[in-house]
Parts: C-alpha cells; sequence; structure tokens
C-alpha cells in the first residue's frame, strides 16, 4: 500500500500516519528518523556482506534490530517480510537465508530512500 504525503510525494514503505500515531508529532517524527535512516545506511551494507560471505549467524543480529524499529515506520507487509527473514536467519542456511534477503533487501533500500526524501523534503 502506497501513501501521498502532503507534498505529493508518494512512499510504499515509508508509512508516515502510522508513524504519527506511535511517536504523537512532526517534530518528533523528524527527530526519530534520522535513528532510521543511519541504521539503515550503515546496516544494510553489512547485512549484504555478512551474507555474501555466507555468515549469517553475524547478519542475524543487524536482522533483528531492524525487526524491532521497524513496526514504528511501517506497515506490516514490510515488517512481515523482514520477520520472516530475521527468523530464517537463526537456524537457516546461507543458500537460503540469502535467497530470502535478495527479495527483502530491495525494499529495505527503497525504505532508505524513501526515509532520505522526506527528511530533505521536511527540510525545505
Amino acid at each position: 500500500m502506497s501513501q501521498t504525503s502532503p507534498g505529493g510525494q508518494t512512499w510504499v514503505y515509508l508509512d508516515i500516519a502510522r508513524a504519527l500515531e506511535q511517536i504523537g508529532d512532526e517534530q518528533a517524527l523528524r527527530g526519530m528518523l534520522p535513528m532510521l535512516q543511519e541504521l539503515l545506511e550503515r546496516d544494510l551494507p553489512q547485512i549484504e556482506a555478512l551474507l555474501a560471505s555466507q555468515d549469517v549467524r553475524g547478519a542475524n543480529p543487524l536482522l533483528h534490530s531492524l525487526k524491532g524499529c521497524l513496526p514504528i515506520f511501517c506497515g506490516p507487509a514490510l515488517c512481515e517480510h523482514l520477520t520472516q527473514v530475521e527468523y530464517m536467519s537463526k537456524a537457516g542456511g546461507s543458500a537460503e537465508v540469502g535467497a530470502a534477503y535478495a527479495e527483502l533487501g530491495p525494499k529495505l533500500q527503497a525504505l532508505r530512500q524513501e526515509v532520505t526524501q522526506y527528511l530533505t523534503q521536511a527540510d525545505t
């Protein structure tokens, strides 16, 4: 499901209405989104590198931390997908988890881009 911001931007993964319900107001949201942006920018490349080197156990804590914060900012579909991949990373093999992340990773990258766009829009 996508939503459109007052500025006309369409968001696919970033759910501003959901975030505002949980956080309270726009100013607090603008204060928290940079933390999500930093987490995504720092952890996504690490997850990809760990999975590329077949270190599923090393990727698990990073996936777990993302799983903890995404429900504040995203709709259920992305959160459920991340939960499935994070759960697989606890005991699954590297090929299985790598394949599952190959579907999830682009969505998380798109979320990162949406957060960046939102923050840029919020600054103008």
